[in-house]
């Protein structure tokens, strides 16, 4: 069985758990209709299902390469980059002005969603270049806009990030590339950068990288460091790639996953940049293409969940021991949490979206803070989420799981990234607790009122369910009270939990909006059944976890761990 876009989910979701219909009524959105989103996401669905996902198993058995200085893709990918640029889907989201549909977010995360779930090696291209289409909109002079969004729009060129250094991981503040100032107004870039995912490719024009350099006068740590555009063509006025850059792919990752997704080394040896937004300021513009990138994972991670758990449905009707493995209670419980907990993970992130798409719309400082709120939870329950669901259908397949023929470990290694980039799930939870709660648990207080109120309201329909939600939110403001008022090192060491516990308090609430929605009697009541009584009490644990602080970890010394 190959992936097939779950239409039906997406369409159910936006239309009675996470509505779009807000979205819509906005002047900026106006456009962004049932119909009109019907007919985007039906014909992304086709792309995906008949061109993409059938170049999934090519990439993972026929990794990217680099041969003389150039990245090879793997079979099929320059057709299907093709296919995904001339189809407008790198547009979607973007800006009218540079060529691009300017849809809501929800839709391209929808849209991102289904790619990743087909062929996430491959779909790691373009939402890289939407991440960097995001920052050059905000922070970019007017001249670097005009220049490169069109290209990166259209998909005739694509965008990376280069962050990541030998000794500067996390530690961003830790990177030695250096920028120099030339007489011309432009930079020359030194310095080597690690894990850049689609730091080359044979399929577009150009590769424009935005590369994190600190200059001579900037200061120590992140304060200090500017970011610049170096494409690997230097463009002449018109656009068109000129004379090659002073960089180079020095070699390429061998990986546990996403094979066909090139991860290179890159050396800049006095390459030539242009300043994106001011000096000494670059984490500012970076942090715009991280954070769109953040959403943009937490959704790859609810695509390969979603592709899991198809692949192990398929298996577990036609697989005969005793019968269809189906029928064996274990095999349900699999698969009836599989699928619980990707429409759980799936709608905090399109929650998120819809939230950054009202910020966009309205300029409300409460959407803001909102979409800042879900966006490091969507992130980190997402990707966890993706890891867990595609573990369990490799023990779904049982013994021909672990056997690389069934795809089911393929999948499982692919999805392993996602809780480590783009921000770790630790830092995510770690930026949860400390940045999003700065304004006292406010915006984390707002979204649990409203978690409450729906399950007040329906406690006259479903009040086992509601009563069980409303009872979790409860304990989830009383923990957010209880961690505002901690030191910062307590409230680090309690971020995981945390967050995974607020992520199945909104699990619940969405999941009870879903069986409302229904009638309070059907399939998805029984899904929201099955989420809202097996999974959702384990928010308690988490929570009593959460609450412990730091003192017993740091009771014990590295060389206490070590014998």
């Amino acid at each position: 069985m190959t992936y097939r876009a779950p239409l039906g989910e997406y369409q159910f979701i936006l239309n009675h758990v996470v509505p779009l219909a807000p979205v819509a009524g906005t002047e900026r959105f106006a456009e962004a209709q049932p119909d009109m989103v019907d007919a985007v996401l039906t014909e992304a669905a086709r792309l995906c299902d008949e061109v993409l996902a059938p170049l999934n198993r090519a990439g993972d058995l026929t990794p990217a390469r680099l041969e003389n200085g150039v990245v090879r893709s793997s079979p099929g990918f320059k057709d299907g980059f093709r296919a995904i640029a001339d189809g407008g889907w790198v547009a979607l989201a973007a800006s009218p002005e540079f060529g691009g549909m300017g849809l809501p977010q929800a839709v391209n995360s929808v849209v991102g969603e289904m790619m990743a779930g087909a062929c996430l090696s491959l779909q790691l291209n373009p939402l890289l270049t939407q991440g960097q289409i995001e920052a050059l909109d905000h922070h970019a002079s007017d001249e670097i806009k005009a220049l490169y969004l069109p290209k990166l729009i259209s998909g005739e060129w694509s965008g990376t990030m280069n962050l990541t250094e030998p000794q500067a991981g996390s530690d961003v503040g830790a990177l030695r590339t250096k920028a120099e100032r030339n007489d011309d107004g432009t930079y020359a870039i030194t310095g080597q950068k690690i894990f850049i995912t689609w730091g080359d490719c044979d399929f577009v024009q150009n590769v424009c990288h935005l590369v994190l350099a600190r200059l001579p006068d900037g200061g120590e740590g992140t304060k200090g460091i500017s970011l610049f555009m170096v494409p690997k063509f230097l463009p002449d006025g018109e656009g068109k790639p000129g004379p090659a850059n002073s960089l180079k792919v020095v070699s390429l990752e061998h990986k546990l996953g996403i094979h066909g997704s090139p991860t290179c080394v890159m050396s800049y040896e006095g390459a030539t940049g242009w300043l994106v937004g001011e000096e000494h300021k670059g984490m500012a513009a970076m942090f715009t293409m991280m954070n769109a990138a953040r959403l943009a994972v937490g959704m790859q991670g609810v695509g390969v969940a979603e592709a899991a758990f198809q692949k192990a449905l398929a298996y577990a009707n036609e697989r005969q021991q005793m019968g269809a493995i189906i029928n064996h209670p274990d095999v349900r419980r699999m698969l009836s949490t599989m699928k619980a907990e990707v429409f759980a993970a799936r709608a905090i992130g399109l929650a998120c979206a819809v939230a950054l798409d009202m910020a966009r719309a309205t300029g409300s400082a409460e959407w803001q803070a909102r979409a800042a709120l879900l966006t490091p939870i969507a992130k980190g329950y997402g990707t966890d989420a993706g890891c867990r669901v595609a573990e369990t259908g490799v023990q779904v397949h049982g013994g021909m799981g672990f056997i690389e023929e069934t795809g089911a470990a393929q999948l499982y290694r692919d999805v392993r990234i996602t809780p480590i980039y783009e921000g770790t799930n630790g830092i995510q939870a770690m930026d949860l607790v400390g940045r999003k709660m700065s304004d006292g648990g406010e915006a984390a207080q707002r979204l649990l009122d409203e978690v409450e109120a729906d399950a007040e309201a329906a406690r006259s329909r479903l009040p086992d369910l509601a009563g069980a939600v409303w009872a979790a939110a409860e304990a989830q403001r009383e923990a957010t009270e209880a961690l505002v008022a901690q030191g910062m090192l307590d409230r680090f060491a309690g971020a995981a939990p945390y967050l995974h516990a607020f992520a199945l308090v909104l699990g619940g609430h969405f999941h009870l909006r879903a069986a409302l929605a229904e009638g309070g009697a059907g399939p998805r009541t029984t899904l929201a059944k099955i989420f809202i009584t097996r999974l959702l009490p384990r928010h308690a644990a988490l929570l009593a976890e959460a609450r412990e602080g730091s003192e017993d970890l740091y009771a014990l010394s590295p060389e206490d761990l070590a014998s």
